[in-house]
This record gives structure tokens, C-alpha cells and sequence, in this order.
């Protein structure tokens, strides 16, 4: 390996690192006040989007469907969403954020997962292009599933 590659090598190492601190300390932060960057997120997209299903909620949050429910339900009991049947099709549940979700999401700051969510919205195709293909390669790197 030349010295430039070294040097690649070591900065690229150190990027990532960087990166997962950055994310696991605003997940402590989070979990500190009793949230999650998850719920936060769900919160969020809710404002945006909602109300939603369980399984839109599922198809955002790239988790499965009993996830989702036990998310929905953890939310639920502290009154930042309710769910509701709706009027169109009794068999479909609705999720909706409420007044406190609302206050909850307004009061915490924007990081993490949400924050890059937000950001990777405002790139040109290209650019989100080439980081999809440099993450799909450290998926490969690393072995990961796409799934998990």
C-alpha cells in the first residue's frame, strides 16, 4: 500500500467512526430524555405525512411489522399518538401525532437518523447516487444484510 493509500485508508476509517459516535451519542441523548431517534422520527414523519398506517409507518421506518406495533404502542401509552379506524375501510388502523407529540418533536432537536434523513432530501440525484454506492459497498465490506 502507498503512503496515499494509507492515508485513504486511515481517513476513511476515521470518517466512519466518526460518523457512528456521532450517531450512538445522539442516541444516549435521546434515550437521556426518554425518547428515541426512532420514536422521533415516527413522530416527525407523522407531522409531515400523517395520519398513516401501521405499514406505511413499517415501510418508513425500514423495520418489521410487530416492531412498528410495539413502537406505535410504546407512543400510544404516552399519549404522543393515537390510533384510529378509519371511516373509509373499519379494517384499516390510522396513526396520528397529537398536540403533545407535537410539543415533544418541536422541543427536541433535530439529529441523528431524522437530521440525515432531511439532508439526503435536499442532494442532487447524483450526489445521493454516489453515496448510496459507497454505502451499498461497506454494506458488501461488512457483510451486512439489507435486510437487518
Amino acid at each position: 500500500m502507498s503512503d496515499f493509500d494509507e492515508i485513504l485508508h486511515k481517513d476513511t476509517v476515521q470518517k466512519f467512526l466518526a460518523v457512528y459516535r456521532y450517531l450512538r451519542r445522539y442516541g444516549r441523548r435521546m434515550h437521556q430524555e426518554g425518547m428515541s431517534g426512532r420514536k422521533i422520527a415516527t413522530l416527525r414523519y407523522l407531522i409531515e405525512a400523517g395520519p398513516l398506517t401501521v405499514g406505511q409507518l413499517r415501510a418508513f421506518l425500514c423495520i418489521s411489522d410487530s416492531s412498528t406495533s410495539e413502537l406505535i404502542a410504546r407512543l400510544q401509552k404516552k399519549g404522543y399518538v393515537t390510533r384510529t379506524r378509519s371511516e373509509v375501510d373499519r379494517r384499516v388502523v390510522l396513526v396520528d401525532v397529537t398536540p403533545l407529540g407535537r410539543d415533544i418533536v418541536r422541543r427536541t432537536p433535530l439529529g441523528g437518523i431524522p437530521l440525515l434523513r432531511e439532508a439526503l432530501k435536499t442532494l442532487s440525484p447524483e450526489r445521493l447516487s454516489l453515496i448510496d454506492e459507497a454505502l451499498t459497498e461497506m454494506m458488501h465490506l461488512l457483510e451486512v444484510n439489507h435486510d437487518t
